[in-house]
């Protein structure tokens, strides 16, 4: 078993058929077999083996997707990197993972230059000339044997957790290989189906939720370089995407654009929403322009499809997240059992699309998953049909704009401001982008810190999707009785 196996077969299969259309240009599978073969000759070349990891950094393109697939093919740990991300904050996923490469597209860089990479060299793939180039698309390479892979990770996807340090999940060929079968199912998706995609391939969910289940069962992806709404409106018009993914954020971008009234969604047979709870206000929308939309739970660990709510579900059970998989299981924990219908409790999933575990990090594996379950930490309930809803974050993650921002990271840089005392974020409903970063802090005696000032405090240190866009001052933090700050009651007292 080898996910590099589904370009090939495909090639051998339908070598014409279009693979990935991309600003213009139409990637059939022959091409992408011929470019992953290249690649994976490349980096065979270059002394990269089995179990070694090899970075990406760049923007959704034709060339990312060879790339992965070069790596599948030689039991390669590909690490995708969020281009948003601060340079401090790649830099401590390059030394965690110990990557030999960085493969970066030329338009990043920039970025890529100011990284520090101990032990791995930076290699700019084919974009523009002037670059070291890697030009895998000509073909007729002599590619190494296919790696019977298995259990064998291929991703190490970084998720960043409670303490603010990112832990990075080992997603195997097999969880892949069975989170595509769950896409199908969600889907009812089939070779002759066209997804259109424009979230970004460095998350699990651009990457595992449409996309790479398109190319597992032959399909065709327009691909976007990233997200653009008067763009993704006119290719849903023009190349008639049957299936679509979204988040919150772009939801609302497409709902508020000009075009959105008059624009032609009559392909679509479900427009897929993932990444956190949607408000039924954006649902709405899209049914009113008879467009089911669907929805996605699940977790990077979870690869992500854990459940799903199917387009024949999808107007009688508006705001669910659907079903458990159909290979998989999932069940509402509350007091250490399982919880009745309608009680609230942790959501735990099971089945073969888990990680492996975390990268180096046996205490945190070891804490997420126990007997073969996952633990979310997410809160929900089923109702009185299985059907699951999402309440709340056991975690005090905000979801903004489809990312994870955590505040215990922003919490860290805030600690070695000395004009706080105490200090606590927490997440602010907003109507862009579901959520924001909000800073509840207590000035020290004498300090005249203002809201500027703590903004300040972020600058290079981390993304700036993650800097609080509002800051509150208080004399003091609410705490329990251990000394715990309460942020519920911050939250509520916004």
């Amino acid at each position: 078993m080898n996910v590099a196996d589904w370009i090939s077969g495909w090639a051998r299969q339908r070598g014409a058929r279009p693979a990935i259309h991309f600003e213009g240009a139409v990637w059939s599978y022959r091409r992408l077999a011929d470019a992953v073969n290249a690649g994976a000759a490349d980096l065979a070349g270059r002394g990269v083996q089995i179990g070694d990891r090899v970075a990406l950094l760049g923007y959704n393109s034709p060339h990312y997707l060879a790339a992965l697939f070069a790596c599948a093919r030689l039991g390669v740990i590909a690490v995708p990197l969020n281009w948003r991300l601060a340079p401090p904050e790649h830099d401590y996923i390059l030394a965690n993972s110990g990557a030999r490469l960085l493969l970066a597209s030329a338009d990043l860089a920039g970025l890529a230059k100011r990284l520090e990479t101990p032990g791995a060299r930076v290699l700019l793939e084919g974009v523009s000339p002037g670059w070291e180039r890697l030009d895998w698309s000509a073909g007729g390479a002599s590619a190494p044997a296919v790696v019977e892979a298995g259990d064998t990770p291929l991703l190490l996807v970084y998720t960043s957790g409670t303490t603010g340090r990112p832990k990075g999940a080992l997603l195997s060929h097999r969880a892949l290989w069975v989170n595509a079968v769950n896409s199908a199912h969600a889907h009812d998706l089939i070779s002759t189906d066209q997804v259109l995609t424009n979230l970004p391939l460095f998350h699990v969910g651009g990457l595992n939720i449409q996309t790479l289940p398109a190319l597992h069962a032959g399909a065709q992806v327009t691909l976007h370089r990233q997200f653009d709404p008067a763009a993704t409106l006119r290719d849903i018009a023009a190349k008639r995407p049957t299936l679509f993914l979204m988040v919150p954020a772009t939801m609302a971008a497409l709902i508020n654009h000009p075009e959105w009234r008059s624009a032609d969604l009559s392909s679509l047979r479900v427009a897929m929403a993932g990444a956190s709870t949607i408000p039924l206000a954006l649902i709405r929308a899209f049914h009113e322009r008879a467009v089911p939309v669907g929805q996605i739970y699940g977790a990077t660990e979870t690869a992500p499809i854990a459940a799903y709510l199917r387009a024949e579900d999808a107007f009688a059970h508006a705001g669910s997240a659907g079903l458990p998989t159909v290979g998989g299981d999932l069940r509402i924990e509350a007091g250490g059992e399982p919880a009745a219908p309608g009680v609230r409790g942790e959501i735990l999933v099971r089945g073969a699309n888990l990680m492996n575990g975390y990268w180096q990090n046996a205490a945190a594996t070891q804490e997420a998953l126990r007997d073969g379950w996952f633990h979310t930490g997410d809160v929900g309930h089923l109702d009185e049909d299985g059907y699951l809803f999402i309440d709340d974050r056991m975690g005090d993650v905000i979801i903004s704009g489809g990312e994870n921002i955590y505040p215990a990271e922003l919490e860290n840089v805030l600690a070695d401001c000395a004009e706080l005392a105490e200090v606590a974020v927490v997440g602010r409903a907003d109507a862009k982008w579901g959520q924001v970063p909000m800073v509840v802090a207590v000035p020290r005696a004498g300090s005249d810190i203002n809201e500027a000032d703590v903004r300040s405090l972020f600058e290079g240190k981390v993304a700036r999707f993650k800097w609080p866009k509002h800051v509150q001052f208080k004399d003091a933090l609410p705490r329990n009785a251990m000394g715990k700050v309460l942020k519920y009651l911050l939250r509520d007292d916004e």
